[in-house]
């Protein structure tokens, strides 16, 4: 054997123990492919809204009141430089709210078309990721209020967050006149 071909032939060996030793690769599992959105709470009900509509998130900013206009509008916001009107989601669904302070609660802002709008709910829990399995579609304890608004549902945990449709919300005509008269 030549001084050059030793090297080779312990490497070859190492190789092939390395083999003969390694265990083999993990099993495959099927990837589980995922639906995400926004999730918050309304009425100590979890919802989760499509991660398209919403264009983002923020404290309650400070607001002026609008006079003449029905309860569910808090009132208009600045927020860089645009008017922001704040819809109290509970009091449009005439649903409880879970949260007190205004200082717990989170605007979800919505551009949708021609309409920009922040949607005042109790609380948000950030983004959301659900099996695209765990679809329900016709989820347990929607309020009769807030039903024309929830498209089915995801199951994870044993717990059901509701999918929000904000674009429904911002097409029906209760949530777009906001005249008191």
């Amino acid at each position: 054997m030549s001084a050059q071909a030793a090297p080779f032939a312990v490497l070859t060996d190492i190789a092939q123990r390395s083999r003969s030793m390694a265990a083999g690769l993990p099993e495959q599992q099927e990837a589980v492919e995922l639906w995400n959105g926004i999730g918050f709470i309304l009425a100590g009900e979890r919802y989760v809204a499509p991660m398209g509509e919403v264009a983002e998130i923020l404290h309650v900013p400070r607001f002026t009141h609008v006079p003449g206009v029905r309860s569910f509008l808090m009132g208009a916001a600045n927020v860089r430089g645009r008017l922001l009107p704040l819809v109290d989601m509970a009091t449009f669904f005439d649903v409880p709210r879970s949260s007190r302070s205004l200082r717990e609660r989170r605007v979800l802002v919505v551009e949708q078309g021609d309409v920009f709008s922040g949607l005042v709910v109790d609380s948000v829990l950030g983004m959301q990721y659900f099996a695209k399995d765990s679809f329900r579609a016709s989820p347990d304890r929607v309020p009769e209020s807030v039903r024309p608004f929830v498209n089915g549902g995801y199951e994870r945990n044993e717990e059901v967050w509701k999918v929000f449709s904000a674009t429904d919300l911002v097409e029906d005509e209760r949530f777009l006149d906001v005249a008191q008269w």
